[in-house]
């Protein structure tokens, strides 16, 4: 049966085998899930667990201008409030910075917004074309737009007392590590009902304890070709897993195929000859944190970061070869290589 008692924009299905709860947020179709028979509080933790989403969502997305984090985009070197959730999603951030010797960094809006990459895009399983105003369309592949690279280190300034944050110069997206620290927190939330529960965003996701019936979550690791079979399947207990790849988010621009793995290095698309990289580790936000500083090592480089760092991590090249670290082995159920 569907439960309508929570929010409209959430679905939540209570079933013999379990309560899952399901929302389209962050630009991915999200789902919280507790098994076995529903237990006091357990749909509340369900709709709990969405709301953070939500919450996250409205205050770190970049496509609202109005949002507290274009907000204090806008501020740059002034002091600009921001609610709790905004605020500790940017000191993540800054910590991530640090942890990666600044391989992840957010200073990458302007690069996505040049090279074509706003809320107009909608992405599918082919490249779209960004607009182009001007563009006569005859004249062949021109340079990518951007690039103007990364200006030292990111040095942001926070001050706890009123939950305000001076971002710096160059405005900040906070994608990729908002999705991590959402499923973070939306796990924290479900745990009020017990420790077997899991949460997926759009591939990001914690498996917490075990699926029904005792078992290690499985979960598949897509074929970034486009194949229906996965590459691999996980068996992952009280472990986040998170992926980075270009399969769905690239365009066109200037006649050339881009991406939005942007190296702060450069200001354009990195991961040379990579199609996809996926971490597991003890936290959601790091493992999306690692997943794409990996990507962005690039199939030269990536091999030995990810074993420097005894990270538990599979990645696929543009041919479709796949490697993994040793520290990977121990996930993997089943593989199709």
């Amino acid at each position: 049966m569907t439960d309508t008692t929570g929010p409209s924009r959430f679905d939540i299905d209570i079933r013999a085998d379990g309560v899952t709860g399901r929302v389209r947020a962050m630009a991915c179709d999200v789902t919280a899930r507790i098994p076995g028979a529903a237990g006091a509080g357990t749909v509340d933790a369900v709709t709990d667990a969405l709301g953070v989403f939500v919450e996250v969502e409205q205050a770190c997305t970049r496509f609202d201008p109005a949002s507290p984090l274009m907000l204090a985009n806008a501020h740059g070197l002034g002091w600009a409030p921001v609610p709790g959730v905004c605020f500790d999603a940017l000191t993540e951030a800054y910590r991530a910075h640090l942890s990666t010797d600044g391989a992840f960094d957010p200073r990458v809006l302007t690069d996505l917004v040049t090279m074509g990459y706003d809320s107009s895009l909608r992405f599918g399983g082919d490249a779209v074309s960004a607009p182009e105003p001007g563009d006569g369309g005859d004249l062949g592949p021109g340079p990518i737009p951007g690039g103007t690279g990364r200006v030292g280190r990111w040095q942001p300034r926070f001050r706890p007392s009123d939950r305000s944050v001076q971002v710096g110069p160059r405005p900040v997206d906070l994608g990729g590590i908002g999705k991590g620290l959402a499923v973070r927190w939306a796990a924290e939330r479900l745990s009020a009902a017990g420790a077997d529960l899991l949460v997926d965003a759009g591939g990001d996701c914690w498996c917490g304890g075990r699926a029904l019936g005792g078992e290690p979550w499985l979960v598949g690791v897509e074929d970034p070709g486009g194949g229906e079979v996965p590459l691999a399947v996980l068996g992952l207990s009280d472990r986040a897993c998170a992926t980075s790849s270009v399969r769905v988010r690239r365009w066109r621009t200037a006649g050339r195929e881009v991406h939005h793995l942007v190296d702060p290095s450069t200001g354009r698309p990195g991961g040379e000859g990579l199609a996809a990289v996926t971490v597991v580790g003890p936290d959601p936000a790091e493992a999306e944190v690692w997943a794409k500083a990996l990507f962005l090592a690039g199939t030269s480089g990536i091999a030995g970061r990810a074993e420097a760092g005894g990270l538990a991590a599979l990645w696929v090249d543009a041919d479709g070869r796949v490697g993994a670290t040793p520290a990977m082995e121990r996930w993997i159920v089943w593989r199709s290589w």
